[in-house]
């Protein structure tokens, strides 16, 4: 099974922009679009775009962090891992687990946690 696109629920357009901007900046992505209360994202270079941010709900209700949810975002390499969660610190994030091996010991997984301004949970993660 593969994710066709994920939507992300904010509740500031600005400072939801300037966090997405900055984490998948640092992963090698961009905003492609801004239209009505939607952000949409994808890899730089590409028409593509599959991930969207919202302020404006369909329920027309506050949006609001998911307990339980976590939405990890694939990574190529160590350093983007590193940067995209410096860079979402930077840019409005809170951490929920600095970039590091999990578990400790493992050699096939690192990955950092955040929260987005919202309070949704990321993951930025790679497979070295």
């Amino acid at each position: 099974m593969k994710i066709g696109y994920v939507t992300i629920g904010a509740l500031d357009d600005e400072k939801a922009g300037k966090f997405y901007d900055a984490v998948f900046g640092a992963m090698g992505g961009d905003r492609k679009f801004t239209d009505g209360g939607w952000t949409g994202y994808g890899e730089k270079g590409q028409d593509n775009h599959d991930v969207y941010v919202v302020s404006k709900t369909a329920d027309g209700k506050p949006a609001r962090a998911g307990n339980g949810i976590m939405i990890s975002f694939k990574a190529k390499t160590k350093d983007e891992v590193e940067a995209a969660y410096k860079a979402g610190l930077s840019h409005g994030g809170t951490d929920e687990g600095a970039p590091g091996p999990r578990p400790a010991d493992s050699k096939t997984f690192f990955g950092a946690y955040l929260r987005d301004p919202t309070g949704n949970k990321i993951c930025v993660y790679c497979k070295p």
